[in-house]
């Protein structure tokens, strides 16, 4: 039996021209899944039932782990807000509406920054990194991107009545129900776990489960801690990412859609009526992601919104700049990147 085939060029990078032609300087390879309005297998470049380590694309599952273990109980009356919510969800910049949001989920808890067990690091923001270094500051946890998850992380074991000394180790109660969240919404068994580069443990599953898993939410009732995690995404895109980040840009230039991105090259989009895709770059680039997802979306015939009754006026100026990012040279543009979607 032949192997499964692996990861095809699906972008390159093109800088400048080479005999009148545009010189192709970088070729980006990855895997692409793409599920139909009615979840079926409609687009599939690669090997996407191989397992892979979503990162932090897999973050709205662990939001949705932690309001089903009764994370909205720490805030006593009421349900966690939507922006705090948001944030459990995100890969934040490290701006400051981001750091107020962790540590007010932080100081609801009972806890402060002191207790996040993720490691130190500047913003993940440019500016948001030189305005923190010049003003004398150093890394720290809760500037880590994944702090608000690990501050809701906190927050769930509190009013779950956990343990939240070791609240990252596999064995613990939260990461228990993770895992069989996880499970749930992928339909598919973990094939590994390791630990992520926040510290807490990380699943190994395939691309098209993951696919799956964003397109169950989504099309979750609403209310249900699923959709409520989503809806949160949705309304705060500036919290998922941040100034300049391809994930909350996409979401701001098609309102309704939810994207995610995660480390080494995944990227997970799906539309409000149930269009899915996941993306894995095998070089572990970011940059051809989102590209890739719209191209993918609209092989779909599911331009963001345009088939989701009730949808707000795309930015088609934005959503073409982020299908076919500019590459500079000495500050002007002198490339671009180019998705080859195969097939």
């Amino acid at each position: 039996m032949e192997p499964p085939e692996g990861p095809q060029v699906v972008a390159e990078v093109v800088r400048g021209l080479r005999s009148g032609a545009p010189f192709v300087e970088s070729l980006h390879h990855g895997t692409v899944v793409g599920l139909g309005r009615d979840g079926a297998v409609a687009l599939r470049v690669g090997a996407p039932d191989r397992p892979v380590f979503p990162r932090s694309a897999a973050k709205p599952f662990q939001a949705a782990a932690m309001l089903r273990a009764g994370l909205d109980g720490v805030f006593l009356s009421r349900d966690i807000p939507s922006d705090l919510l948001a944030v459990v969800a995100s890969s934040h910049s490290g701006e400051p509406a981001h750091l107020a949001r962790v540590l007010e989920i932080l100081s609801v808890a009972g806890y402060s920054a002191d207790a996040l067990r993720c490691p130190a690091d500047l913003p993940l923001g440019t500016a948001a990194a030189e305005a923190h270094l010049r003003a004398g500051g150093r890394a720290e946890p809760v500037l880590m991107n994944c702090s608000g998850k690990h501050a809701g992380m906190i927050a769930c074991c509190v009013a779950a009545g956990w343990p939240v000394r070791n609240y990252t180790e596999p064995d613990h109660p939260l990461q228990q129900e993770i895992r069989r969240t996880v499970e749930d919404l992928i339909g598919e068994e973990i094939a590994g776990t390791t630990v992520d580069g926040c510290g807490a443990p990380l699943f190994a599953f395939s691309l098209t489960g993951l696919a799956r898993g964003l397109r169950a939410m989504v099309q979750a009732a609403a209310g249900s801690p699923e959709r409520r995690v989503v809806d949160a995404m949705r309304a705060h895109p500036e919290l998922v990412g941040g100034v300049g980040r391809p994930d909350t840009d996409l979401m701001r230039a098609a309102p309704g859609v939810l994207a995610k991105n995660g480390a080494e090259g995944v990227t997970l989009v799906a539309t409000l009526d149930g269009h899915t895709v996941a993306i894995k770059i095998a070089d572990g680039a970011g940059r051809a992601g989102i590209p890739v997802a719209l191209a993918a979306l609209n092989r779909l015939g599911a331009l963001p919104g345009v088939d989701t009754p009730g949808h707000l006026e795309l930015d088609m100026a934005q959503l073409a700049v982020l299908g076919a990012p500019t590459v500079l040279g000495g500050g002007r543009p002198v490339g671009s990147l180019r998705v080859r979607l195969p097939g």
